[in-house]
């Protein structure tokens, strides 16, 4: 029995350097309180021999004292439960909600869907036209204006860029001298000036 009792108090050094609670400390616990007798005889056997009030009131410390151990052990563990739960049904809440949300949105989005009220093609009673989708207006001689910036639409493939700054159409054969001055480049005469 002593051997028992030496590994178990070494045992016990061991754990109790350790001070959080758990189940091999808790099991050790147990291990050396079995070979006390419990109850009212119990500590009363253990009472030192001398049957000593103060002996008595010292072993039921000592025991309430387990007591009070297990009881807030058992508070705090089912308090760190509760919180768990609590916060894994918060998270749980929260991502449900986005789901929601983003359903929602989606649903939104599908149902709105970008179309032109307009007619694509827009025709006038002097021969110009409107194309709405790409924004040219396109009179009746064929000249195209771009009816966002209200410029002259030119055909960039058509162009040729001079050094000066000037620029040839080849479509047209009309050369737009760097000062805006239009030249018919098969007549030679000036279209128009801008400055």
């Amino acid at each position: 029995m002593t051997i028992l009792s030496a590994s178990l108090n070494q045992a016990s050094l061991f754990l109790n350097a350790d001070s959080a609670s758990n189940w091999l400390n808790d099991a050790l616990t147990s291990i050396q309180n079995q070979g006390n007798e419990g109850g009212l005889l119990g500590m009363l056997e253990n009472s030192g021999g001398d049957g000593s009030i103060s002996s008595f009131l010292s072993s039921s410390a000592n025991t309430a004292n387990q007591f009070a151990l297990i009881s807030q052990n058992s508070v705090t563990n089912m308090s760190s439960l509760v919180a768990q739960i609590a916060a894994q049904s918060a998270q749980q809440t929260s991502a449900q909600q986005l789901q929601d949300s983003m359903d929602a949105l989606s649903a939104t989005q599908q149902a709105v869907q970008p179309t032109n009220v307009l007619d694509p093609t827009i025709f006038f009673s002097d021969g110009s036209t409107l194309d709405t989708n790409s924004n040219i207006l396109t009179m009746a001689d064929g000249t195209q204006i771009d009816t966002t910036t209200g410029t002259k639409v030119v055909d960039t493939s058509s162009l040729i860029q001079m050094a000066n700054g000037a620029y040839l159409d080849t479509a047209n054969n009309i050369l737009t001298m760097s000062d805006g001055t239009q030249i018919d480049t098969v007549t030679g005469l000036k279209v128009s000036t801008t400055a």
